[in-house]
């Protein structure tokens, strides 16, 4: 019911397909078609998802102003536990074939939480 969400199935798929792609560009339009959802549905689930401090986006960066607003961004997890309850993947770090975005996942979370700290 919150934020009008119609199908929570959809937002549970979206969920896993940014968990697989922590660290990487994300492509709106990628995630639009591989749900079967319209892109708008995408931006707002994201957005609910960032305001309940599930993922942050980290923006694309050029130095040149006008790709930057265009380029596709890299989402993270606030939680590494929460990216391993959403791919049920809870095997020691030396078994896994992802240490490497765990990693890159901590950090920015991390950075992101000290930012704030800071302000």
């Amino acid at each position: 019911m919150y934020e009008n969400i119609q199908n929570s199935a959809k937002l549970f798929e979206l969920l896993k397909l940014i968990a697989f792609q922590v660290g990487s560009e994300v492509s709106i339009d990628e995630l639009s078609r591989k749900l079967g959802i319209s892109k708008n549905t995408v931006d707002c689930y994201l957005d609910l998802l960032s305001k309940v401090f599930i993922i942050y986006k980290v923006g694309g960066y050029s130095n040149n102003s006008r790709k930057e607003v265009t380029k596709s961004s890299k989402w993270y997890f606030y939680d590494n536990g929460i990216r391993n309850a959403i791919i049920n993947d809870f095997r020691l770090l030396v078994l896994r074939n992802d240490q490497g975005l765990l990693w890159e996942n901590y950090c920015f979370s991390e950075r992101i939480k000290k930012m704030n700290y800071q302000q």
